[in-house]
């Protein structure tokens, strides 16, 4: 199970919607994803039309609470939740004082049956507190979805330098899955400036697929929908369909330079 937290401590990056449409667009593609909706805001949660799970995430950290019996089923193909409650807006308080609580979500995680799911995808709260240093420690990658303009910039700095202190102290494991340029209004010079700025930054960390500004995202979580149901044939279907394309694609790449390191480089 290839595990993702998508994590921006910035609001209105495009956070939850990457969460919950690139779930969907993998399940599409007959991919079975489980969302952890780790937000106490339970975006992610209210956007599948799932209701919430009352206590039963903040019990997962503070009483040892068993996550395999939060999962419900979506009406997305393929995808399955564990939702989130406003109960977590007191993780912090709850857990003041206890040992190692940044790896109590691994711990958790670890205990349910991987092979239910090809994708586990954590949408995290617009904060680097408690519960995304948890994320962090619980996945193999981190997604970073970057609202197009030059302010969330300077964010991301910040963010990324938080993942390397998260992978140095906590979890060597970590990697980048990569950063996603969301929210880009292709009709003004200024969102394809920061895309631009974004690729000469980061490089190939940088997809190639980019998440277009389009009022049908805005719409479909009032319809508890992702948007490859509620509008199918529009640009933010088609967006995060094109991502989910270049996300199985990083894997059949990592596959092949596996399989290269193993075997070595044929010489000419």
């Amino acid at each position: 199970m290839r595990s993702i937290a998508i994590v921006n401590q910035k609001g209105g990056s495009g956070k939850t919607t990457t969460a919950v449409n690139l779930a969907a667009a993998l399940g599409e593609k007959g991919r079975r994803v489980l969302v952890i909706d780790l937000d106490p805001q339970a975006s992610a949660t209210g956007w599948y039309g799932v209701k919430d799970a009352g206590r039963g995430l903040l019990e997962v950290f503070t009483d040892g609470r068993d996550l395999a019996s939060l999962v419900q089923k979506t009406e997305a193909p393929g995808v399955s939740i564990v939702p989130s409650s406003s109960w977590l807006v007191g993780i912090e308080k709850a857990l003041a004082g206890e040992v190692g609580v940044e790896t109590l979500l691994r711990k958790r995680t670890r205990d349910l049956d991987a092979g239910k799911w090809d994708y586990m995808l954590i949408d995290c709260p617009p904060t680097l507190g408690t519960l995304t240093v948890n994320a962090l420690t619980a996945v193999q990658e981190v997604l970073v979805p970057v609202e197009a303009h030059v302010l969330a910039l300077n964010g991301l700095r910040d963010l990324l330098e938080t993942v390397s202190a998260v992978k140095e102290r906590l979890h060597p494991p970590l990697r980048m899955a990569g950063i996603l340029a969301c929210r880009v209004d292709a009709r003004t010079r200024h969102a394809l400036e920061v895309v631009e700025q974004l690729r000469e930054r980061f490089l190939h960390l940088v997809y190639r697929t980019i998440i277009r500004e389009n009022v049908r995202l805005a719409e479909c979580p009032s319809f508890g929908v992702p948007i490859t149901q509620y509008d199918m044939n529009s640009h933010g279907a088609e967006d995060y369909r094109s991502l989910a394309g270049d996300v199985l694609r990083q894997e059949v790449e990592r596959k092949e330079k596996e399989r290269r390191s193993q075997h070595g480089t044929p010489k000419a």
